[in-house]
């Protein structure tokens, strides 16, 4: 029985956590070495695919590839990974230009050793032991954890959920203010509840669409 814990302990996955510093780590990319200070700054949008030649990875990077211009407009720069070498990441960058006709502009981390990959728990050994998952990682300038996406081998990912998810993490930074569900840019904002029993008055006589003294919205 203690055998059995111990295995299964052996495979609980360290994950980072939001609000704190996110791992610092060094790499070889597709575009030479990085460090995660590097893009201090900036915000960094890091993320994993499972490997290298395969069919919904291929139609990730696509993805990805159309959504840089967008990344780059809101200040964001771009950084892939998985456990391929950087000869097979080149090798398939190019099959993606040639086959594809698109160019992938961003750098891809060759994650041989696994270290950032381990550091970020991106691989979950329920799905693969191998194959690092799907996973997003939204960095601040600060380089604190903003937010995390996890998804299954299975499944590719929604490039429009993460710029909406940048917007709104830009948005609630700027204004100090949060996003209901399904926020999309130009859509009233959620005013953070009042603290006290007096600012819950006055809430409801300051002009925000309110349904109640703790649920306001407004225009920015």
């Amino acid at each position: 029985m203690e055998e059995k814990v111990a295995a299964e302990t052996k495979e609980v996955v360290s994950l980072p956590r939001l609000g704190e510093r996110a791992p610092a780590f060094e790499a070889v990319t597709t575009q030479g070495p990085v460090r995660l200070e590097d893009f201090k700054g900036s915000w960094l949008v890091l993320f994993s695919h499972p490997a290298d030649f395969t069919p919904v990875c291929t139609t990730e990077f696509m993805g990805f590839a159309e959504i840089h211009p967008e990344l780059k407009k809101r200040g964001v720069e771009l950084l892939g990974l998985s456990v391929d070498s950087v000869s097979s990441h080149i090798a398939w960058v190019r099959n993606i230009e040639e086959k594809m006709g698109v160019e992938i502009p961003f750098p891809v981390i060759a994650d041989l050793d696994k270290k950032v990959a381990t550091l970020y728990g991106m691989i979950h050994p329920g799905e693969s032991k191998t194959e690092t998952s799907r996973c997003v990682f939204v960095i601040d300038p600060e380089g604190i954890m903003r937010a995390m996406i996890y998804y299954p081998l299975t499944t590719g990912r929604n490039m429009q959920e993460i710029l909406r998810l940048i917007d709104a993490l830009q948005t609630t930074d700027k204004h100090k203010v949060a996003t209901p569900a399904n926020w999309k840019p130009g859509e009233a904002v959620i005013v953070p509840p009042p603290n006290t029993q007096e600012m819950a008055e006055e809430r409801l006589k300051e002009g925000y669409e309110c349904k109640d003294w703790y649920f306001c919205k407004k225009k920015l």
